[in-house]
């Protein structure tokens, strides 16, 4: 009962889109704009840096607290915790990540997972992330291409989830990493099609190599 109540309050966690509630706020809804996805790249893509932004800050916070501290979460009605703390501080995080994709409140139509992945895997190892989100940068000023950058992040999250595991000192960590990398692919499905098509759009402005007018 106690893992199923924190996985709960995890996902609804998750479930809180930022893209959504900063829209409200502004009086927009991202999903009916760009690519029609409630996540950072879309939020930047179609509001401007501020806004994405928060955005971003609001979805990593998701992932963030849900496994650092809903998992660590005493609850009253029980004595004590009969689930390994190192499971728990992984199934949370996966929870939120999975609202942050399907959330409850928003039909089921969220962002792509890299956000609340972040901030997930920021509470477990920041070593990994801070490295795989250096390796997404390079990859964004080569080539443009945001989503490929996130994707090739959350892969190299497996070498370094396994370079660091001493210190991670979490054997569910590196099976783990393994789901997220498949899963982040799936949720950018559609970019792989576009970019195959050469039809996805590129943050030229960002690249380093970029055609000059």
């Amino acid at each position: 009962m106690e893992i199923l109540i924190k996985l709960v309050v995890s996902y609804l966690i998750g479930s809180t889109s930022g893209s959504i509630l900063l829209g409200k706020l502004k009086g927009v809804d991202i999903r009916n704009m760009g690519s029609g996805n409630a996540g950072g790249t879309n939020a930047f893509r179609t509001q401007g840096a501020s806004f994405a932004a928060g955005v971003l800050g609001i979805d990593i916070l998701k992932g963030f607290i849900s496994a650092k501290f809903i998992s660590a979460m005493n609850l009253p009605i029980f004595s004590s915790s009969t689930v390994d703390p190192n499971l728990l501080i992984i199934l949370c995080g996966v929870a939120a990540v999975l609202g942050h994709v399907y959330p409850l409140y928003h039909g089921f139509r969220g962002g792509k997972g890299g956000g609340a992945a972040i901030g997930m895997i920021f509470a477990i190892s920041w070593p990994s992330i801070s490295l795989a989100i250096l390796l997404w940068l390079v990859i964004l000023l080569l080539t443009g291409y945001v989503g490929l950058g996130t994707m090739i992040g959350s892969v190299s999250v497996i070498y370094f989830a396994h370079y660091f595991k001493d210190a991670i000192n979490n054997p569910y960590f590196l099976p783990f990493t393994i789901f997220l990398s498949f899963f982040i692919i799936y949720t950018h499905r559609s970019n792989i099609k576009r970019m195959l098509d050469g039809t996805e759009n590129r943050f030229e402005k960002a690249m380093i190599f970029r055609k000059k007018n």
